[in-house]
Parts: structure tokens; C-alpha cells; sequence
């Protein structure tokens, strides 16, 4: 008898087909020296890193990537155009971690992996819902589980909704898991004027 996945949450998975330039490297690793103690890691107090000239091209690729996931998962008929918003480095030594959190006021958002090793780096999504009954399970799957993690390496570009709860379990490898986030809004018009559900975001 089939088995329907009914309403599932895309996570979208793609690469970035280049290396990253000197000039690119050399920027990221000068927005190390100015970070503060999140939760678990370091973060960039610059909040704004896509928006550095030297970081242009990287913007374009990024932006690429969510025209994508607009037009393969969202399909919408609506006359919007998504924009990335913020966007900001993480960097997570041994033994630290990323708690789990999701991100307000955004629409998607993505992760850039930076420097990630697949073979100690991952991301982790939680589903954030009430259960009622905690039944003991012995072989895992997208229905029973209440967590699902990823391998994740360099060049990794990931877009998901921006209220899928993640996070990253302590850091294992003597790399530094480095990462640019990102969120992304829409602008245009949205709904029906016929059906009072009319909206301009701009």
C-alpha cells in the first residue's frame, strides 16, 4: 500500500561550481576580527557581509540559488521578487556548537558553508511541535523522527523556510566550521483585492 508524504518542508540543497577568489577569502577572514560570543560560537557583528563590494560576485551566486528555490518549491503566480536581507558569518571552533533557533522576520533563509568537512560537519533540523505521546522507535524515518541532520561540506549552499528550527550539535574535526547565513524577504504585490487579501511589500 503507498505512503504519502502529505505537506513536507523542503530542504534545498545546491553547490557553489566555483572556488572562492583571494579577494573573496581575504575579506571573510578579515570579518573574523571583529565578532562577538553567540550561543555557542562566534558570530560577525557586521550583519550586512553580502552587501561588501569585494563580495559581489558571491552575492550574485547566492541570489542565483534562491531564484531557484522560488521558482521549483514556492511556484507562485503573485508578483513578488525575493531579496536577500541580512547575512552574516558564523564560525564554530571544537567542542563549541550553534543552538537551536530559527529566524524571525524572514522568509527563507540559507547557509553558505564557507569551510565544512563532511565526514565531522552537519546540520540538524528539529520538529518544533507538541507530541502527544512519545512512543519508543526503533528504526528512524521522515514520520517518526523529532530530528534530522545533514552532512554538510565546503561549497554546501542550503535554502529552507525560515521557521524550520536548526541548529549545529559540538563541533567535532579541528577544522573552523565557518558559515555565512543569509535570510531572504519578498517584495511585491501579494493576495486579492476581490478577496480583501491585498498586499504591497516593498
Amino acid at each position: 500500500m503507498p505512503i504519502y508524504k502529505l505537506f513536507p518542508e523542503p530542504v534545498y540543497f545546491s553547490k557553489l561550481e566555483r572556488t572562492l577568489t583571494k579577494t573573496e577569502l581575504k575579506t571573510i577572514a578579515q570579518f573574523k576580527k571583529n565578532t562577538y560570543k553567540n550561543i555557542g560560537n562566534l558570530t560577525t557583528h557586521d550583519t550586512y557581509i553580502l552587501e561588501h563590494k569585494t563580495l559581489k560576485q558571491l552575492k550574485k551566486d547566492l541570489y542565483t540559488m534562491v531564484v531557484d528555490y522560488f521558482n521549483k518549491i514556492i511556484c507562485t503566480t503573485d508578483s513578488v521578487t525575493p531579496y536577500i536581507t541580512q547575512s552574516w558569518i558564523n564560525y564554530t571552533e571544537l567542542n563549541e556548537q550553534h543552538h537551536r533557533h530559527a529566524h524571525a522576520n524572514s522568509y527563507i533563509s540559507g547557509v553558505f558553508y564557507i569551510d565544512a568537512r563532511r565526514e565531522v560537519d552537519k546540520i540538524k533540523f528539529f520538529r518544533d511541535k507538541y507530541t502527544r505521546l512519545q512512543l519508543s522507535t526503533k528504526k528512524h524515518n521522515p514520520f517518526n523522527s523529532t530530528n534530522w541532520w545533514f552532512p554538510v561540506e565546503t561549497g554546501d549552499i542550503i535554502l529552507f523556510p525560515s521557521y524550520l528550527v536548526h541548529g549545529v550539535e559540538p563541533k567535532q574535526g579541528i577544522n573552523t566550521r565557518t558559515s555565512l547565513a543569509f535570510n531572504v524577504f519578498i517584495k511585491g504585490e501579494i493576495g486579492s483585492k476581490l478577496d480583501l487579501t491585498e498586499l504591497t511589500l516593498s
